[in-house]
């Protein structure tokens, strides 16, 4: 699968996703700092699907209609210093 995390994901996530097999970029290494409507346009023109947990991409693609053809997928897991990241 072809993902884009958002600079929120943490980096040891988008490593075990490439790990796994999937064709993982994040935003923090390749771009950081760039506003939410060019991350959903940088995963358009890469062909990625967007995983963050930033809602505000909701209220840019449901609201605004702000183009995001591959998808987003918006995590909500309260994640915590003292939880594995590989049990997740």
């Amino acid at each position: 699968m072809r993902l884009l995390a958002d600079e929120n994901i943490p980096s040891l996530v988008v490593e075990l996703l490439c790990d796994h097999g999937h064709d993982a970029l994040w935003v923090g290494k390749e771009t950081p700092g760039i506003s939410d409507r060019e991350v959903l346009s940088l995963a358009t023109t890469e062909k990625r699907t967007l995983i963050t947990f930033d809602t505000d991409f909701g209220e840019l693609v449901f609201r605004l209609k702000v183009n995001a053809p591959f998808g987003v997928i918006l995590f909500r897991l309260p994640l915590t210093h003292h939880q594995p990241l590989h049990k997740l």
